[in-house]
């Protein structure tokens, strides 16, 4: 069921052209910066975009310029972990890494503990109005957001076009608190 969902939308979010996804990428990251969450958040992680996924890009340099810490994902293969690398030049801290995504170099990685972040954003490929997320299948950010501190926000960004009626969430799963799309804001 999840794996059809999967393979599903990632068909549907591969078809829109590049140039609709790059319109729809500025309406959600105008959104993202004009939440509150995000204007208190001291220090953010955020994924960094691949492939047809909405673009983080401008959000990273924005948060940098506004001097909020920032930190992006290192993955861990063997231990399909997450890192939480902060970021002090972008994209000069990084280079492709695990399935081609940018990363921290490794003289560039300065972790962070997950508990000092504020707020998450978060990838994936599917979201339902209850805030659950279907991701890639790994369980990577499932068990990064386990480590946050209460209080920590998470924040997932998607196309329209990825919001389903149901993403069949286990009890593993991790829902965000809120999902922004270029239609709409959905805080379950």
């Amino acid at each position: 069921m999840k794996k059809q969902l999967r393979q599903q939308i990632l068909a549907r979010r591969n078809d829109l052209a590049a140039t609709v996804r790059e319109a729809k990428s500025e309406i959600i990251v105008k959104k993202v910066l004009e939440l509150p969450a995000w204007q208190q958040a001291g220090i953010i992680m955020s994924y960094v975009s691949f492939g047809s996924e909405v673009a983080t890009p401008p959000l990273i340099k924005a948060a940098l310029a506004g001097r909020k810490r920032v930190a992006v994902p290192l993955c861990v293969r063997e231990e399909r972990r997450l890192i939480a690398s902060e970021v002090l030049a972008f994209p000069v801290d990084l280079e492709p890494g695990t399935w081609g995504i940018l990363e921290p170099k490794p003289e560039s990685l300065r972790p962070l503990a997950p508990e000092m972040i504020d707020l998450v954003i978060v990838p994936g490929v599917a979201f339902d109005r209850g805030g659950n997320r279907l991701g890639y299948g790994a369980g990577y950010y499932d068990r990064f957001l386990a480590f946050l501190r209460p209080g920590a926000r998470t924040i997932a960004l998607a196309f329209a076009e990825q919001i389903v009626p149901d993403v069949y969430p286990e009890p593993h799963d991790r829902p965000v608190d809120m999902v922004i799309t270029d239609a709409e804001i959905i805080e379950p």
